[in-house]
């Protein structure tokens, strides 16, 4: 029997033929499928701005860097992330503080982001939601705090592209929203990552920032230019580009985000539909609009360990998302942070269990996980 991962990407033969269009090609970075993969994420989110970058961390770093964000200022995020999120926040010499999550939604409680800000004196730089999961979190909660204490709403949307709040896409109403192109994701470019904004501002200093602090557009110049030849370092950057290759791949694969997003949504549904009722198993929380990058069960505590190492017995592989970001040793060490200081974060990784979720799961698949869970010892 074989092995079924939690998530796996799906490339097909149109993927390859653009990729080895682009190695054939004249241009393997900076060339006209960058701009050609930007247009068509920025079109599909309704934005006026996607700028690429090598990784959904690259961009996270972008974006805290186009914030304005430095030593001294504090930026808050959910306890329970990916370490990404909050790293990138440090990358810039601020210091990220944590929010606990709301056990429904399994995402940062805005209630508890106003206390953890006010308790820091009102200070805050920017407020950084993650859409865990893909769950559309109710962004106007965020909208009202980033108002209120004059911070950058920047929605870290790694789980959730091709979702949706109403009649918007995810990526339309934070003042950034970040996105991943892993191979688990919703499309991927293998590695890779993008920023979404409204606002040219921000997209000026995101392309700068990824391309070594440098511009060759002569209406940003600062000297007189030399030459036709002109460009100009202004700022401390990196080298943070994708390159043509990955962009043909990640083209390729925006033809068919909504069917991608279709299909987890069916295989959530067959979850449901399967798995209700099961004493001792939680079923995550749905919401119309919901990406399903992740479908994200809790097992009583007791179990928990018992749960993992049943179906990884049946060739079924698991994943937990995540360890509290704050409980981390690096993260414990740097700011003094312990067990018990995030207890709805802390009691949600002791039941956490992530069920496979990938298109290319058939019904067979998702029936295969939801009758060895049946089967399972429960009591």
């Amino acid at each position: 029997m074989k092995t079924l991962a939690y998530g796996r990407q799906w490339i097909n033969d149109d993927d390859i033929a653009e990729v080895v269009k682009v190695l054939k090609g004249d241009w393997l970075t900076m060339g006209p499928s960058v701009e050609a993969f930007e247009k068509a994420l920025a079109d599909y989110a309704g934005v006026k701005h996607a700028v690429t970058f090598s990784s959904g961390t690259a961009a996270l770093h972008g974006a805290m860097h186009a914030s304005g964000m430095a030593a001294g200022d504090l930026a808050v995020t959910t306890a329970m992330t990916f370490v990404a999120t909050s790293n990138s926040v440090i990358y810039t010499g601020a210091k990220p503080i944590f929010a606990d999550i709301d056990p429904d939604t399994l995402c940062m409680n805005p209630n508890e982001a106003e206390k953890i800000i006010e308790s820091n004196g009102g200070r805050v730089k920017a407020i950084i939601p993650v859409s865990f999961g893909g769950y559309p979190f109710d962004i106007g909660a965020f909208r009202k705090l980033a108002d209120k204490y004059h911070a950058v709403l920047i929605e870290d949307a790694s789980h959730a592209w091709g979702g949706d709040r109403g009649n918007h896409k995810i990526g339309f109403d934070a003042d950034m929203t970040t996105l991943s192109f892993h191979p688990v994701k919703h499309i991927t470019t293998a590695e890779g990552g993008a920023v979404l904004t409204q606002n040219d501002d921000y997209a000026r200093k995101l392309r700068m920032f990824r391309n070594h602090g440098t511009t060759r557009n002569p209406s940003e110049f600062i000297d007189k230019p030399d030459g036709i030849w002109h460009s100009e370092m202004q700022e401390l950057g990196y080298n943070y580009r994708l390159s043509e290759v990955h962009c043909a791949l990640g083209l390729s694969q925006m033809k068919r985000l909504n069917e991608f997003v279709d299909r987890r949504r069916e295989i959530a549904r067959l979850y449901f539909r399967e798995l209700s009722g099961i004493e001792g198993l939680t079923l995550p929380p749905d919401k119309e609009g919901h990406a399903w990058h992740l479908y994200v069960a809790r097992v009583k505590e007791e179990l928990h360990g018992q749960f993992f190492e049943y179906l990884r017995d049946n060739d079924i592989r698991l994943q937990l998302h995540y360890r509290p970001v704050p409980l981390q040793p690096y993260y414990r060490k740097k700011y003094g942070f312990k067990a018990g200081d995030f207890p709805e974060a802390e009691r949600y990784y002791r039941q956490a269990v992530s069920l496979p979720m990938f298109p290319m799961m058939t019904d067979d698949d998702v029936l295969r996980v939801t009758e060895c869970i049946k089967n399972f010892r429960w009591r």
